[in-house]
């Protein structure tokens, strides 16, 4: 199973798209919706909701793989609920770049103080990292920095930041996933 949470534009097509390309590498592909702008609501919200999905499923290696946003929570989610990630272009810090975008974007320095203490050291080698040359919307050479000690990075010379196209990883994906 792979659950997929969208980035900040919830209603892309591209978004579907994305679940179209990852059932080549499992049939399963739960899609799983949140509102983008109360991020305790969302957090409460995704832990619930990828929590009862890994319960429901008979996947004994699921995987949460998220966008610029959902890849935020999908790393965070993926680790707290003790399962891999894969995480495309992930805004590492909403609380900055959500401003004016969502209702209370300080709210994401609140959970960060609410979540595991050097939680990155803790997901080490559980989370693989795709990151655009192309993204337009944030600085990957920073997260980059960010990540890199913790997780695998692979660069992706085509796409921009809501990485419409992912086939190309869909191999790394899939290894990374067994």
């Amino acid at each position: 199973m792979i659950i997929y949470l969208h980035g900040f534009d919830s209603n892309s097509p591209g978004n579907h798209e994305k679940v179209l390309q990852l059932q080549f590498i499992d049939p399963d592909v739960r899609f799983v919706n949140y509102s983008t702008l109360h991020p305790k609501h969302d957090m409460q919200h995704l832990i619930k909701e990828v929590h009862k999905l890994i319960e429901e499923s008979d996947d004994t290696k699921p995987l949460i793989c998220g966008v610029g946003l959902g890849g935020y929570w999908a790393e965070r989610i993926g680790f707290l609920c003790g399962i891999k990630q894969v995480i495309f272009n992930p805004n590492l810090n909403p609380s900055v770049n959500m401003e004016g975008r969502i209702d209370r974007p300080e709210e994401y320095i609140d959970i960060g103080t609410k979540c595991v203490a050097d939680f990155r050291e803790k997901n080490a080698g559980n989370c693989l990292c795709v990151l655009s040359t192309n993204d337009e919307v944030l600085d990957n050479q920073l997260t980059s920095d960010a990540l890199s000690d913790f997780y695998k990075i692979i660069w992706d010379e085509t796409q921009n930041h809501k990485f419409k196209k992912i086939s190309q990883h869909l191999q790394a994906m899939k290894a990374f996933k067994e």
